[in-house]
Parts: structure tokens; sequence; C-alpha cells
């Protein structure tokens, strides 16, 4: 689910057998031999949601947390507060336009490939500069001491935010908020994920740059060599998606893969395709369906007793190959279950055994009174060809699981884990 606990399941919407349904989702928990030993240590401790981390070829990480702002943990250990939201204390500087609310706030940060030459990162973040608020991507200078940042540049200002939650029943303002940036190291441009903040309108709209993957250089124009279809934001690499909060590149081949949050349904793994459609289109009256709440059908059917999986995605599928039979077709589905998907990395050299060049994606699970399901990594090993799943494998944790919000191998060769309950924590075969 894209929400925390959903709101519980939403039960004022929602009937028990639908939470039911949830309830039952680890029994479809993943198979396969476990090939890999893990340990474990944490890394920091504390934290406030913390929603992505870059890494120097060092081991210095730059990370967010989602309402307190930007930092950076240097080899030593040491830690050093650098860009603060608006009512952030003890930051080396504060943003009086930034804030957070919902899912939305601090989010995704990407190391300039030209690091070592610029000082140069990038942060996604929610903004108040203009009015309606909107998502943003930073581009920040690094003094040579990592105590501050400078020279903010905001290359990107027009990602829409969730201002209101009025308008229909489902989340909050800031939902749906996207938030994730990565570098591709084949084409050196930065890939920015968005997401459909609740508006039918959105995903499949050419200007609105919401249920977008956004590839653009260091400026936030267009990468040359964008294909989107006549008529789109030449920024634009693919649409049609719902909430992208992960995406990675192929070891070998450096294409884009993205995992993605569905709704009652099917969170989805796809490899993009330049200019492609996700297939995911929720206004009312596609594909015969009628009104919806707040013109939304993203949730529906919203109650249907005992109404199974099946024909909830049959209803509203994620990906709507009969409206759009070119759309890019998922390679992975989880078992037909929407259990938050949020992250994705590859996994990267003889260490990891069997899983060398594996995709690796963080769930948060479902959550329902209190208790969380499904919270897990889930490790997808991809056929030769990278374009299909050759089998799949629930990652043994010598940790408790967690919310898992962000997902990045480190220079050292571990895998590091941020959950949003407060830790970041490394993984090391």
């Amino acid at each position: 689910m894209s929400q925390r606990s959903f709101n519980a399941c939403l039960p004022q919407l929602v009937s028990a057998a639908v939470c039911a349904l949830a309830l039952s989702a680890p029994a479809l928990a993943q198979n396969g031999a476990n090939t890999t030993s893990l340990k474990h240590s944490v890394v920091l401790s504390d934290l406030d949601n913390p929603w992505d981390m870059a890494f120097l070829p060092d081991g210095t990480m730059f990370f967010s947390e989602k309402c307190k702002g930007l930092s950076v943990r240097l080899p030593s250990g040491k830690v050093n507060a650098l860009l603060g939201m608006s009512k952030s204390k003890g930051y080396a500087s504060t943003a009086n336009d930034l804030f957070c609310e919902g899912q939305a706030g601090m989010n995704g940060v990407a190391v300039d490939p030209e690091f070592a030459k610029n000082r140069r990162i990038y942060v996604y973040s929610t903004s108040n500069m203009s009015s309606p608020q909107t998502n943003r991507v930073m581009r920040l200078e690094v003094n040579n001491d990592f105590t501050g940042v400078s020279n903010r540049t905001d290359i990107v200002s027009d990602i829409p935010y969730k201002v209101a939650a009025s308008d229909h029943p489902f989340g909050g303002p800031g939902a749906h908020n996207g938030g994730r940036l990565r570098f591709n190291p084949g084409d050196g441009f930065l890939y920015v994920t968005t997401g459909d903040n609740h508006n039918s309108r959105v995903p499949q709209s050419p200007t609105i740059m919401g249920s977008k993957v956004l590839r653009i250089d260091t400026d936030g124009k267009a990468a040359p060599g964008n294909t989107p279809p006549s008529g789109f934001d030449p920024r634009t690499y693919t649409y049609g998606h719902r909430n992208v909060q992960g995406i990675a590149f192929h070891p070998k081949t450096n294409t884009p893969v993205v995992a993605e949050h569905g709704p009652w349904h099917s969170d989805e793994i796809t490899v993009l395709k330049n200019g492609g459609n996700g297939g995911w289109d929720p206004r009312p009256n596609m594909a015969g369906r009628g009104a919806c709440p707040g013109d939304y059908c993203g949730y529906s059917p919203n109650q249907g007793e005992g109404m199974n999986r099946a024909a909830r995605a049959a209803f509203m599928p994620m990906t709507d190959l009969k409206t759009y039979p070119d759309a890019m077709v998922p390679i992975w589905d989880n078992n037909g279950w929407s259990q938050g998907t949020a992250s994705a990395t590859f996994l990267n050299g003889k260490q990891w055994g069997d899983w060398d060049g594996a995709l690796v994606v963080g769930l948060m699970g479902i959550g329902f009174g209190g208790t969380a399901f499904g919270q897990r990594i889930d490790v997808i090993q991809l056929a030769d060809d990278g374009a299909s799943v050759a089998g799949v494998t629930k990652m043994t944790l010598p940790m408790e699981a967690g919310r898992f919000r962000s997902l990045v191998q480190g220079p050292d060769g571990s895998l590091y884990a941020a959950i949003d309950e407060g830790t970041i924590h490394k993984l090391t075969p």
C-alpha cells in the first residue's frame, strides 16, 4: 500500500473480506533457495523517516529524512546536518520553502557522476515557493569539508503535489508523490520518478509532470533522445505510471527498471521503454467504468463484499492492456498483491554468489490494526534477456524487518537498507 498502513486498511471504505485478503498476503511469500548468509550492522538509528541514500566512492553517504532534511555521514562515522526543512533544527542551513506532509517532503537523493569536479548533489523535495505547491529537483553544491551546501538551483520546479484531500476519500495531502532520483551510469542522465497525486487526469496527461519518469540533464533540460508521443513534454521518458518509488539500471545493459505501488492489487516491476506508457488510467468512463469517488477510480470497486483480487484487477488494472495494447507489460506483479514495493537496486559483485546481478526490491507491507504484513526484501533474478523473471527469493534477514523505503548498494559491495521506522542498516554477504 502507498500510505502508511493505508489508514488501517481504510475500514470506512473497505469490507472485512477485503481486509482479510490483505491479511492473507504472507501465505504467498516468494519461494526459492536463500543462497546468501548475511551479516548485519546498524549504520544509523534514531532517524526521522529516512527516505534515501547516495554514496561517494570512499563511503561518504548522503541521506535524507523526510521531515527533517539532508545530511551526510562521513567514512569516520561523523554525521553533518546540511540542509534542513523550514522548521528543522541543527542544520547548517534551512530553506523556508521546504516542508513535509503525508508522503511528501525531502525524498530522493543522487550524487553527480562528476562530483569530484563539481561537488554537486541532487535532492527531490516539496516546496511552497509557488502556489499551488510543487515537488522540485534541487541541485546543490557541497563545500569541501562536507559541512554545508550552497548554490541551490531548482532544475525541475513543476512536478505536481497533492495539496488537498477534501475532494475524495483516499489518502491525504502529499500522497502518491513519487520522489526517486537516480543517474543512469550508461547514458549519464538523471531519472526522476513522479506520482499521480490521486488525480485521474495526471497519468495520461502529456503536459502534467506527474505519473512520469523524467530523463533530464543536470540543468533540468530534456535528455536528447527522449521519444515521448507527439505533444508530450520532452522531458518525459515514460508516462502512465501510478506511483513509482524505485528505479534501478540493469548492470549489463543499463536498461531502467522501475518498482511501482499497486492499488488493491499488483505491485509492478517493469522494464522501461523510451516513450512507453505504463498503462495506468484511473479516469471515470474508461473501459466501461462509471463515476468514482473524486473522479478517481484507482481504488474502485471500493467495497464489493467478497470481490477477489482478480476481479478488482480486471475492473481497474494497473496496466490497462485493453485500452492501451502497446503499454509496457510488467515482468513481475508480486503475485497480484499490493504490499508497497518501494525501492529497487541491482546487486553487483562475486560476494553475492548466485545473487550477483539480481534485482532486489524493498516492500513496506500492508498495515492493519497496528501490525504490518509482507515487510521484506525480495531478490528477483532476471532471465538472460533481462526482460523476464527467472525466480524470486524472499531474503532471509538477520534483523527485524521494517518498512523498507530505500535499498542502495554501497561502494563496499554491501546492501544498505533504510526503513521508515528510523534506521539505516548494512547487509553484507
